[in-house]
């Protein structure tokens, strides 16, 4: 059997449809999805390299400066000099680590929500795939 149809257009129309039913949720603590998500991951790995970070979240060093932009001018992260003059580091502030407690519940109402309604087995066997994919993709 041969696979037909884009894979690509597949991905992101899966993607935009589990960001809509995210963002319906975890928009009520004044967050999009990929705020929070970005957020908890500053302050799970803080102080951390932008690089490092970037990597970590599986994007560009440009769409991770562009994401953080609105965390910083909320007062959430702050972006400063690292361990020299070159390097950066990125770190969540009290503020926002408040801010990432709070989206935090409301993410977890999206998350029970998607995956009684996609069902526990097939959620994991979803991150299985998803997980199996990036390691074979990112095998370069």
């Amino acid at each position: 059997m041969t696979p037909h149809g884009c894979t690509s257009l597949k991905v992101r129309q899966l993607s935009r449809r589990v960001s809509q039913h995210f963002d319906r949720i975890v928009t009520d603590s004044g967050l999009k999805t990929t705020q929070y998500s970005l957020l908890s991951q500053v302050v799970s790995l803080g102080p951390v390299k932008p690089g490092v970070l970037a990597s970590h979240m599986e994007m560009d060093a440009s769409t991770l400066t562009r994401n953080l932009q609105p965390l910083v001018a909320q007062g959430w992260v702050t972006v400063g000099p690292g361990e020299d003059g070159r390097s950066r580091v990125v770190e969540a502030t009290a503020a926002g680590r408040v801010k990432r407690d709070e989206a935090r519940r409301e993410w977890k109402r999206a998350q029970v929500a998607f995956n009684e309604r996609l069902g526990d087995e097939r959620v994991i066997r979803l991150h299985a795939l998803i997980e199996e994919c990036l390691a074979v993709m990112n095998e370069e």
